[in-house]
């Protein structure tokens, strides 16, 4: 397999630039894993079928004849393309060949899908006994549930997201982020970075794999912890927090303000900034305990108070009081104006041949010696076949 490096020189240092991945993944789940190595160095090569390639290039309407949709580009940054017939013989053959020399592969089909195209565990590892090979799936390769679709919401539905989501009495709420596919994208990467040190000590390649299901379930930590500790099935709270009270968005006079005052010392300096000092001592909400069992007391209480002023005042007066409190932000506000996201670097850019200059949220994972990075454009189908297969 032809490297990047052959194609392009020598590279900076980058972390994993010894890891050449397999990217036979399409839509979130797996290409935000096999992104999020990527931009640390590994060499991934996102393998296509020939036809339309990755569902999201043509994803959120569909875009000009031969331009890919900015979700696609969003996802697949510092890959490179080819396009593989992986039903046809000749395209089987391909992918086999490109398997002897990779270190990863990373595959989201349906559970029993890779077995009846040739690219399952058993059969690539008998061609490169090194290797470690990752699946996501909805649900996992075995269990009840194996064989259903896997999205997002279904995981969030089904892994009890949608049902601690939204506010009291409320209809059953998504979170807003894909929770399920961005927690399985990340704890697959995880996961691959143990299987990899453990090659390095060893030798030997493994299986790995996880589901949206499962890593939707793996994120609910206080949920769980609720539910053995009480007994009590844990509904939705608005913004509230299950352990800590007053820890949530409240009302200002022109918006909303968050507040993180997690505990007594915090609640009484809290009181303090708002000029509210015998609310400290008021049974209802003298420890923690009590507040959070008077929450909707606390809120209107604090809530009248914060109506004498402005959002922006109020984060003044509470963080200079040594309050945790921040405005709540639309992302115009924060990709275009916060000073914090530019002076972090957290919107970088790349140029497309089509497309031009393209803004994405950059890596936040910082290391000093091998930093991640914005290197290569997101891959048309198929741009890097001749490169990548040497033909």
């Amino acid at each position: 397999m032809t490297t990047p490096e052959a194609a392009e020189g020598t590279p900076q240092a980058r972390a994993l630039a010894d890891m050449t991945i397999l990217d036979l993944t399409q839509v979130m789940a797996g290409p935000y894993c096999t992104m999020v190595l990527a931009d640390l160095g590994a060499n991934v090569v996102k393998v296509e079928n020939p036809d339309t390639g990755d569902q999201t290039r043509q994803s959120w309407g569909r875009p000009e004849a031969g331009r890919d949709s900015r979700g696609f580009m969003a996802l697949n940054r510092n890959k490179r393309s080819v396009t593989v017939d992986l039903k046809s013989p000749e395209g089987l053959a391909r992918l086999h060949r490109l398997v002897r020399e990779a270190d990863v592969v990373v595959e989201n089909f349906r559970p029993g899908v890779t077995a009846r195209l040739g690219v399952d565990y058993p059969t690539l590892s008998a061609l490169n006994p090194q290797l470690i090979y990752a699946s996501i799936s909805g649900f996992g390769q075995d269990g009840p549930y194996s064989t259903r679709p896997g999205y997002d919401l279904i995981a969030q539905a089904m892994g009890g997201v949608m049902s601690i989501t939204g506010e009291p009495d409320g209809r059953p709420v998504k979170c807003g982020l894909p929770l399920g596919d961005l927690g399985a994208g990340l704890f697959t990467a995880i996961g691959i970075l143990s299987a990899w040190n453990w090659r390095r000590r060893t030798g030997e390649g493994q299986y790995l794999e996880t589901s949206l299901f499962e890593s939707v379930l793996a994120l609910s930590v206080w949920e769980s912890v609720e539910y053995w500790s009480t007994g009590k099935v844990p509904g939705p709270l608005g913004s509230a927090h299950r352990m800590s009270a007053p820890y949530q968005a409240l009302a200002t006079r022109d918006g909303h303000i968050t507040v993180g005052a997690n505990n007594d010392r915090l609640w009484r300096r809290m009181c303090s900034a708002l000029d509210l000092e015998a609310l400290a001592d008021d049974p209802r909400f003298a420890s923690n305990m009590d507040r959070l069992d008077n929450i909707p007391e606390l809120v209107a209480v604090l809530e009248e108070r914060l109506a004498d002023a402005d959002t922006d005042t109020w984060v003044e007066t509470l963080l200079d009081a040594g309050v945790p409190a921040g405005p709540i932000q639309d992302y115009r506000q924060i990709l275009d104006d916060d000073p914090h996201v530019r002076a972090r670097g957290m919107v970088t850019s790349f140029e497309h041949p089509l497309d031009g200059t393209v803004p994405v949220v950059a890596s936040p994972i910082r290391l000093t010696a091998t930093p991640a990075a914005v290197y290569r454009h997101p891959p048309m189908l198929g741009e890097h076949s001749e490169e990548v297969f040497g033909a």
